[in-house]
């Protein structure tokens, strides 16, 4: 049986010996899971963690070919936010020469996404060789944070800052977004501010900058709803129904996105609530419909195309032989319109 190659030379005979069992058993934890006993696969699953292989499913005349394939994993394409980056992102890589191959992660809780999909999907990504990866987030499991180190391709992450990145790094702060809006609204002499947000990572990270600057300056009690993403219009006026019914004189809210934001000013205007004169409203992404809204929606803008572009060259140099580890941050603008 002809073995294959895994990370920096690890073969599937490696695993093999490594799990204690045969290459064949090997082959069927990753081509038939359901056939091997639940003992076995997790020891042969613990083996390839371990040693970081991943296998090769190209054809066997072409495993030592270059494949010419960038995995990009996004949560959703439903958000414009996204499908802008990736669209930039995979022009200026098809201008290079190479494909871009799509993953979508999807939402938890308040995880990026489940573990044993996100570790399915890296295994099918990782599987056809691509030749770099872009992630979105930084928030990853240890066990793929890992496996991407030892497997030695070029993986650049977006949409977040860390100073842990994987590899290279292209972003911006969304706890300094929520420091930002705090601050606005204690500088228009706010009070009581809520906040109406989703609960992923990123949106977490908005939350507590907003709280901790908020907190800082006296005002520790904020009223706030959470719920899981994806966001909606719907989700936005139940979130400001349900903050001005247990929380009286709320005087600002930040919204974890424009169609939050939307929802919450819809519903204000149909419960004679003024905006912004009794409750002033940010949200976040500056979506092109804000500009034009009754009144407009102030926001924050972050530059998607600059961020798959900038992930792009990232990973072209690279490939081009560069070696550092770039680290840029694009970071965000507040657009201040008539609901501030």
């Amino acid at each position: 049986m002809a073995t294959r190659t895994g990370a920096k030379g690890i073969r599937i005979t490696d695993v093999a010996a490594a799990a204690g069992v045969s290459p064949i058993t090997v082959s069927r934890v990753f081509n038939a899971p359901d056939t091997v006993a639940p003992e076995t696969l997790a020891r042969v699953r613990q083996a390839v963690a371990e040693l970081g292989y991943v296998p090769n499913r190209l054809a066997g005349g072409l495993s030592s070919a270059k494949s010419r394939l960038i995995a990009a994993i996004v949560p959703t394409l439903a958000h414009s936010l996204f499908s802008e980056t990736i669209q930039v992102f995979s022009d200026t890589m098809s201008r290079a020469g190479y494909q871009v191959l799509l993953g979508l992660s999807g939402y938890g809780d308040t995880n990026e996404h489940e573990p044993e999909h996100e570790d399915a999907l890296l295994d099918a990504v990782l599987s056809r060789r691509p030749e770099g990866v872009l992630l979105t987030g930084v928030a990853h499991t240890a066990t793929l944070r890992e496996r991407l180190r030892k497997i030695a391709i070029p993986v650049v992450e977006t949409w977040d800052m860390t100073d842990d990145p994987i590899d290279m790094l292209v972003g911006f702060s969304h706890y300094r977004i929520g420091v930002s809006v705090a601050e606005r609204f204690l500088a228009r002499g706010a009070r009581r501010p809520a906040l109406v947000s989703a609960n992923d990572q990123r949106a977490l990270a908005r939350r507590r900058g907003f709280v901790e600057t908020l907190a800082r300056r006296g005002i520790a009690d904020v009223a706030e709803m959470l719920m899981p993403p994806p966001s909606s219009v719907a989700l936005g006026k139940e979130g400001l129904r349900r903050i001005i019914e247990t929380r009286a004189g709320v005087d600002a809210i930040f919204c974890s996105s424009d169609l939050l934001a939307l929802g919450v000013v819809a519903e204000a205007r149909r419960l004679a609530i003024d905006i912004p004169g009794r409750i002033a409203v940010c949200g976040f992404g500056a979506l092109e419909f804000t500009a034009d809204t009754i009144p407009a929606l102030t926001t924050v803008r972050v530059d998607g195309r600059r961020i798959g572009a900038t992930a792009a060259r990232c990973l072209i140099d690279r490939l081009d032989g560069a070696t550092e580890k770039t680290c840029v941050d694009v970071g965000f603008e507040l657009i201040e319109r008539e609901t501030l």
